[in-house]
């Protein structure tokens, strides 16, 4: 029997789309530079269904994308052209939430925000925190190893997932770590974490809930230059000081997100930086006066602390927002992911402004200042002939100042498509041999998100330039 037909028979009209008009909501992610219509698009609601479409996939080498919400920034979930997606959505379940052993085991397709939200009642939250994270999901968390502001002190996703039961791109099921931070062996579930669905797809995942914070001191300072607020970040950490979060905003960032949500951001300054204390009342009492001292020592335009929870979840709602706020600035704009040494994070954010303005692109800039993950927002249009490409070519020089600084080429969006060209740049050609062995030790037929993180090889077409991912889809057109 052909694929197509088992296929059908696997699952009902109403999860295997084919038409156009609903393939082309899955055409591309986050990064709309990127487009690509698949054969087809089904929407397993088990792990079982999950499973079954993995093993015809193998039996028939045909490519498979497993997706969440699309969120990613890097061309981490564009379908393949002669390929499906296997759309994980419905796996929306919280299987088990243990507040006594401080897990939940959930389904991949469950946003990360629910987690925290059903963890509350006792006293409980899931610490990773990406701005995406009303829509992302806990699945995708994985595949890409996410962060979020409070990275800095609590770490990433991998820090934070004990067990995961994941099908192979052969289909074989397997179970990695367990239910506790104790493992024997080799680091699997780690291993996993970040793998950019190379390996297969996870079913379920054991997530570490942590105690919530008793107590936050939120504090959001106002400075004349990104320098300021750069060497400030700096200052705090060798401070010994250990914030929740500490993040940094640019004045283009301030001006989109205060026109979206009105944070009331301090006017007049070029930079902001939010820095956020949280633990038990005595800790906070007792950090609270090293932190002012720190500030003032800054030489800010002001310094604002928030006045209340409504206050502070406001500060925190126009940092999130910035992504999406950027929107009302450009019609199109690419969220870089580079990563710095802190101690270059002044030097790095001049270069970074010294680019914009050679290849005369507006750059906002907004990120994770307290591990230097940066996230400049290159703002173009596509309609624009040529602007794209400046745009990407501004973004690759970005990535390679993060080398040659000593960082990476990503903190948490992954490589994808964005940046598999510049995988070379910090691994040489005998570390990206090991990779690819590794990738095919799980995965000898490439199948399984074919096309992403190494540079060469089979990849899924890129959109046509200065297009509308619809259009490159196919789907519709401006005449």
């Amino acid at each position: 029997m052909a694929f197509a037909e088992q296929l059908s028979a696997l699952f009902p009209p109403s999860r295997c789309l084919i038409d156009a008009a609903s393939l082309s909501a899955y055409a591309s992610d986050g990064l709309t530079a990127f487009a690509v219509t698949p054969k087809a698009v089904v929407l397993p609601e088990s792990a079982d269904e999950v499973i079954a479409v993995v093993r015809l996939c193998h039996a028939h080498a045909v490519p498979f994308v497993a997706r969440g919400s699309g969120t990613s920034l890097s061309g981490g979930s564009v379908p393949v052209a002669a390929g499906i997606v296997i759309g994980l959505n419905r796996l929306s379940r919280i299987l088990r939430l243990d507040p006594e052993s401080r897990i939940a085991i959930v389904e991949p397709g469950v946003t990360n925000t629910a987690v925290s939200k059903a963890a509350a009642p006792f006293g409980l939250h899931y610490a990773p925190d990406p701005s995406s994270q009303q829509v992302c999901t806990i699945g995708g968390n994985v595949a890409f190893n996410s962060g979020g502001a409070h990275c800095l002190k609590h770490g990433m996703t991998a820090n934070h997932v004990l067990g995961i039961r994941a099908v192979l791109a052969n289909g074989d099921v397997c179970e990695l770590g367990g239910e506790s931070l104790e493992g024997v062996g080799p680091d699997l579930t780690g291993f996993f974490c970040g793998s950019e669905g190379l390996f297969g797809t996870a079913l379920e995942i054991t997530l570490r809930l942590l105690p919530k914070a008793a107590c936050f001191h939120t504090v959001l300072a106002g400075y004349s230059t990104l320098d300021q607020a750069g060497e400030t970040v700096s200052a705090i950490v060798e401070s010994g000081l250990l914030p929740g979060a500490m993040e940094i905003m640019d004045r283009l960032a301030m001006d989109a997100a205060e026109a979206a949500v009105h944070s009331e951001f301090p006017p007049g300054s070029e930079a902001c930086l939010i820095v956020e204390l949280e633990g038990a009342p005595e800790q906070v009492a007792a950090e609270k006066p090293l932190l002012a001292a720190i500030l003032a020592r800054s030489r800010p335009i002001e310094v604002r602390e928030a006045r209340d929870a409504e206050d502070r979840l406001r500060i925190w709602k126009g940092r999130k927002s910035a992504f999406s706020a950027v929107g009302r600035l450009s019609p199109d704009f690419i969220v870089q992911d580079g990563v710095v040494p802190r101690q270059k994070l002044g030097e790095a954010l001049r270069t970074i402004g010294e680019l914009s303005r050679r290849h005369g692109l507006r750059v906002a800039n907004v990120f994770h200042a307290g591990d230097g993950n940066l996230h400049p927002l290159i703002l173009y249009s596509g309609s624009v002939e040529g602007e794209l490409e400046r745009a990407e070519e501004l973004a690759g020089e970005i990535l390679t100042m993060c080398v040659a600084m000593g960082g990476s080429i990503t903190g948490e969006h992954g490589v994808g498509l964005e940046k598999k060209a510049y995988l070379a740049t910090m691994f040489s050609a005998d570390d990206i041999d090991a990779m690819r062995r590794v990738r095919l030790g799980f995965d000898p037929l490439e199948i399984a998100n074919p096309g992403k993180m190494f540079p060469g090889g089979e990849a899924p077409s890129l959109a046509m330039r200065g297009l509308h991912p619809l259009e490159a889809a196919g789907v519709m057109s401006r005449e």
